[in-house]
């Protein structure tokens, strides 16, 4: 056994959880067979497996950034409902 129920216990009681005896003879053999086979994925050669942080290969799908000329503000404002001195007129929240 890698864990035993009065490791589950403490646990419990850290987590402020309580649990009848049942659930913690569950939670103790599933944690052991988690734990057993992680110690068996432990033996495994990894020596020649490159670190990763992500599964696939991620490249940055971003344009580059790069200055341009903006939009007119009348053609931005020709939308708009209530415009003033070239800005949007908005209900005050406050």
């Amino acid at each position: 056994m890698k864990i035993t129920t009065s490791e589950i216990e403490y646990v419990a009681h850290l987590a402020r959880l309580s649990f009848d005896p049942s659930e913690i003879e569950s939670f103790t053999r599933q944690l052991n067979d988690i734990l057993v086979y992680v110690s068996k994925l432990e033996e495994l050669d990894t020596s020649r497996v490159k670190p990763t942080t992500h599964a696939l290969q991620l490249t940055n799908a971003l344009r580059k950034d790069e200055v341009r000329p903006s939009l007119p503000v009348e053609k931005i404002l020709s939308n708009a409902p209530e415009r003033e001195e070239g800005r949007f007129v908005v209900p005050k929240i406050i």
